[in-house]
């Protein structure tokens, strides 16, 4: 049984990372697939673990090298999926969750139409940039940079199957699971899943 993908994007300082880790460290079902970028590590992030960091010309080579599932250029910098960090574990049945923008979002959408998206939004624009200011790791320059590009990333929120309001950080992330709960519930993957009751079960009634 193929496993689902989820795609979850939001504005900077939206609290994305945050809600996911939550979900992931509930939610054992999910594995958190690792993205790559050309921008250089912020305080406190590890390579491989937050994200793979790598130069920009090596990027550039797995662009041409056709090595990624999805990839754009935000803020200035390149950022994207590696093929091998998805389709292997969707065909082993595992469920795969990216943390990615809406021009990601938009690829990965034409490549697997039944993948399950999710748009977080801040309960405003001034908790919004509060909450990119409290992170402290960006200059004025990069901060006026990603306030302008919110209002443009967020009004592709309607491209999204979900959208969760981050205003209570706990109400966020019971929303999310919900979601996988719900997606696991569908009728394909019920009907996958459970496919020798349901014939055993529809075998009863006809006898």
């Amino acid at each position: 049984m193929r496993g689902t993908l989820y795609i979850v994007a939001a504005p900077s300082g939206a609290g994305k990372s945050s809600i996911v880790n939550a979900c992931l460290a509930r939610d054992r079902g999910i594995c958190l697939s690792i993205s790559f970028t050309s921008r250089p590590p912020r305080p406190g992030e590890r390579h491989a673990e937050h994200y793979h960091f790598i130069a920009a010309d090596e990027f550039q080579r797995m662009i041409a090298a056709g090595d990624f599932f999805e990839y754009a250029q935000v803020h200035g910098d390149w950022k994207g999926t590696a093929k091998q960090s998805v389709e292997p574990q969707l065909a082993a049945g595992r469920d795969v969750l990216l943390e990615i923008d809406w021009q990601g979002a938009r690829q990965v959408r034409e490549r697997v139409p039944d993948a399950v998206s999710i748009f977080i939004l801040p309960p405003s624009r001034a908790a919004l940039e509060e909450r990119m200011r409290k992170r402290g790791q960006d200059s004025e320059e990069v901060m006026r940079q990603r306030l302008a590009a919110a209002r443009e990333e967020m009004s592709h929120h309607d491209e999204f199957d979900y959208v969760i309001v981050n205003e209570d950080f706990a109400n966020a992330v019971d929303e999310m699971c919900a979601i996988f709960i719900a997606s696991r519930l569908r009728h394909r993957q019920q009907a996958e899943r459970h496919a020798a009751l349901i014939e055993a079960l529809l075998g009863e009634l006809t006898r």
